[in-house]
């Protein structure tokens, strides 16, 4: 009887998620001992009944590669150990099902899963381990806040949608002398916005790592103005920035109109506009280094299943591949360290941060 491999994928959708699941099925179909399985919408293929399983092959993966999102499909709310579930009268409790997953594996014949996600995906990884669960983890976000591999595929796709944003609005803040604000994603780390604004030539660059002042980021401005009015200026800012002494929650938009408001407040005199770029971030195609790194973990994490190193999670860290325990991939956040060279390069070039 073939070994059975479960692919999950949770969390948020990624370019280059289908580039990782059509290598670990190509890998596979040279290890013609196992059978490669996919869970329909991350762990509610496994957890729902009838469950909700897709055989694998190169046939169904055929030409998924250069295709955005996961033909799978993904969740960010449904955790086995806190799985929704609908009681007999309507209403929705919050359960652990982990137990009840690991029975499904055991009565279906999964040998071994292989975890597609981000940080906080790769928590419940290391949850499922130490229940007894053969896991692998493969580390995908935009965020690129993992810190044990030196890029989470996805990330540079990202980046690169954003530049070309900055790009588009460079020429249009100067055409019209206004100030144009572009929020990023990134959750608590600034590599996109950071990554954006030294590429496509941005003036101010705000990130969570950095608290800043409005009246930094005002005089900053007016130096880009002549005393007629004319001039412009470009500010990439993360979803996660916050002013200096504030506590702040991560809300789609909230800190672009804010900044918005307090130039205004402040007597800021130029037209200014957001623009919020949200989503466009993560779907569509991924780019050849993101495919690229995909199925390279992709293949690196079926290795891994064959070797029976579970608990680990398939990385590349210094232009070589390997692996790590999944808790040690967890214990650090990958903030951008304000001794990071693109740090220096940003305030070489005369970026502001705002600080």
């Amino acid at each position: 009887m073939k070994q059975r491999i479960l692919i999950v994928n949770s969390g948020g959708d990624c370019p280059g998620m289908n580039a990782v699941i059509r290598a670990i099925v190509r890998r596979a179909e040279m290890n013609p001992e196992y059978e490669i399985l996919g869970s329909v919408n991350g762990f509610d293929g496994i957890l729902s009944e009838p469950l909700e399983l897709i055989r694998l092959n190169p046939k169904v993966t055929q030409g998924i590669i250069r295709k955005g999102g996961t033909f799978l499909t993904t969740n960010t709310q449904r955790s086995p150990f806190q799985y929704p579930v609908k009681q007999d009268d309507g209403t929705i409790k919050i359960e652990d099902l982990s137990d009840k997953l690991i029975y499904n594996l055991k009565v279906h014949g999964i040998e071994a899963i292989i975890h597609i996600g981000g940080n906080t995906s790769h928590i419940i990884s290391q949850k499922l381990f130490e229940k007894g669960v053969n896991i692998i983890g493969i580390p995908k976000t935009i965020n690129n806040d993992l810190s044990v591999t030196d890029y989470t595929f996805g990330f540079q796709t990202a980046t690169q949608v954003a530049t070309d944003a900055v790009d588009k609005l460079v020429t249009t803040a100067n055409s019209h002398n206004r100030v144009l604000i572009l929020e990023v994603m990134g959750r608590n780390a600034g590599w996109i916005a950071l990554s954006a604004a030294i590429a496509g030539g941005a003036d101010v660059c705000l990130i969570p790592e950095i608290p800043f002042t409005f009246d930094s980021v005002m005089a900053k401005l007016k130096s880009r103005y002549s005393s007629d009015g004319r001039g412009f200026a470009n500010i990439v800012v993360a979803e996660g920035a916050c002013p200096k002494g504030e506590k702040c929650e991560i809300h789609s938009g909230a800190i672009a109109r804010r900044i918005t408001y307090e130039l205004k407040t402040r007597g800021f005199e130029a037209d200014i506009r957001e623009t919020i770029l949200g989503h466009l971030q993560r779907g569509g195609i991924p780019n050849a280094f993101d495919r690229i790194l995909a199925t390279e973990l992709g293949v690196k994490a079926f290795d891994l299943i064959t070797q029976r190193k579970f608990g680990t999670i398939a990385i590349h860290k210094n232009r070589e591949l390997s692996h790590i325990e999944l808790k040690k991939a967890i214990n650090q956040y990958n903030a951008v360290d304000l001794e990071h060279n693109l740090i220096h390069t940003a305030r070489g070039i005369g970026i502001s941060f705002g600080d």
